[in-house]
C-alpha cells in the first residue's frame, strides 16, 4: 500500500432513485481521478435502480426505509450511525430526497454536499427549470454547494450554466443542465477530497482563496 492509499477519503452516497448522478461519481471512481473511495451507497428507499448500480460496481449498500420511523430525528440518527460506521469523511446528497434535520446536517458541518438543479441564490426548491423559462431568463444551470439546515441556501462551491435556447421546455432544460451537473459534483468533490476546498466561517476556501458567493463558475 502506497502512503497515498492510507489518505484517499471516503465518501457516503445517499439516494432515493435511479442514482444518475451517482453513476457520474463511480466513472469518475473507477478511473482513478475522484480521489476518493465511495465506502457506501446509502438509499431510504428499497429496491431502487441507484443501489444496483452501486452493487454492479462493488460497493457496499445499505437501505433504511424512512417510512419504518416515527420521525426525522430518529431516522437521521439511524443515518448518522450507518455513515460513521463506515468511517466515512464526506456526505454527497445525490437525488437524496428527504429533508434533513438539523442534528444531521450539523454533525457533518463542512463535508456535507448537496447538487441543486438552478443557479442559486435563484429558484431554491422545485420545478427551477420551468421557473427560468416562465421568467425568460435567458440561462439556466446548477450549484454544488455545502448543506445548511437552511433548504437550498448552503454556501455555493461550484456553478455551471447553459443557455436557454427558443422552444426549451422544462424537461429538454433539465435534460442538458443534468449533463453538467455530471461534471460539477464530483469535481466539487473531489478539491475536497484532495484538500483543497473547506469551509470556514461561511466563506467557502478553494485553494486557500475565498470564492464569490456564487462558487466557482465553470468554463465552457
Amino acid at each position: 500500500m502506497t502512503a497515498e492509499t492510507h489518505t484517499e477519503k471516503k465518501l457516503a452516497i445517499l439516494i432515493s432513485g435511479s442514482g444518475t448522478n451517482l453513476q457520474a461519481f463511480i466513472d469518475r471512481m473507477q478511473t482513478n481521478s475522484l480521489g476518493a473511495e465511495i465506502a457506501v451507497v446509502i438509499s431510504n428507499r428499497p429496491e431502487v435502480k441507484g443501489l444496483q448500480r452501486a452493487a454492479d460496481a462493488g460497493i457496499a449498500t445499505e437501505t433504511i426505509d424512512h417510512t419504518g420511523f416515527a420521525s426525522r430525528e430518529l431516522f437521521d440518527e439511524q443515518l448518522i450511525e450507518c455513515i460513521n460506521r463506515y468511517q466515512c469523511d464526506a456526505v454527497v446528497l445525490a437525488g437524496f430526497m428527504r429533508i434533513l434535520t438539523p442534528q444531521f446536517v450539523n454533525h457533518f458541518h463542512g463535508r456535507l454536499f448537496n447538487i441543486h438543479p438552478s443557479l442559486l441564490p435563484k429558484y431554491p426548491g422545485l420545478h427551477t427549470h420551468q421557473r427560468a423559462i416562465d421568467n425568460r431568463d435567458k440561462e439556466a444551470g446548477a450549484t454544488v454547494h455545502f448543506v445548511v439546515p437552511e433548504l437550498d441556501a448552503g454556501p455555493a462551491i461550484i456553478q455551471a450554466s447553459v443557455p436557454i435556447e427558443p422552444g426549451d421546455n422544462a424537461e429538454l432544460l433539465a435534460q442538458r443542465v443534468l449533463q453538467k451537473e455530471h461534471i460539477i459534483y464530483p469535481q466539487a468533490v473531489q478539491w475536497f477530497c484532495e484538500d483543497r476546498l473547506q469551509l470556514t466561517n461561511d466563506n467557502v476556501l478553494l485553494d486557500n482563496r475565498a470564492l464569490p458567493k456564487t462558487g466557482f463558475l465553470l468554463a465552457e
